[in-house]
């Protein structure tokens, strides 16, 4: 099993209950990777999406976190930008199409996240500022 087994029952509404649902241990890196999310991304609107943390701006998904009981992860739409971006910070990591896994048994990348997580800010505001020409 991936994830912890209430996790798989609930519906969350906010981060902290997404947080305060982790397994032990986990939880610690989801409150990491929250601070940095946060502090790259002060503008940003903080809620849940696909039943996992998001950050928003102007309606579109900057980025998302999870825990799972073998990684924790960085989600974000769309990746090509940031794969094209970080392709060689990347490669030491399990990628999939939307989503960086970071392994518990590693220090979470906090430069790394830092600079992805700024880099889709200022991508969403590129896409966000060309839908209203």
């Amino acid at each position: 099993m991936t994830e912890h087994p209430d996790r798989e029952k609930r519906s969350f509404t906010s981060v902290d209950e997404y947080i305060d649902a982790a397994l032990m241990g986990v939880d610690e890196r989801l409150v990491e990777m929250r601070r940095i999310i946060r502090a790259a991304a002060p503008g940003t609107e903080e809620t849940i999406s696909y039943n996992i943390p998001a950050y928003t701006s102007d309606g579109v998904v900057v980025v998302q976190f999870a825990g799972y009981a073998e990684h924790t992860s960085l989600n974000f739409f769309p990746t090509a930008g940031v794969y094209a971006t970080f392709n060689d910070e990347l490669a030491a990591y399990k990628t999939s199409k939307s989503a960086i896994r970071f392994p518990l048994d590693e220090p979470l990348p906090v430069d790394l996240i830092d600079a992805i997580v700024r880099f889709r800010v200022n991508e969403v505001a590129d896409y966000v500022a060309s839908r209203k020409r």
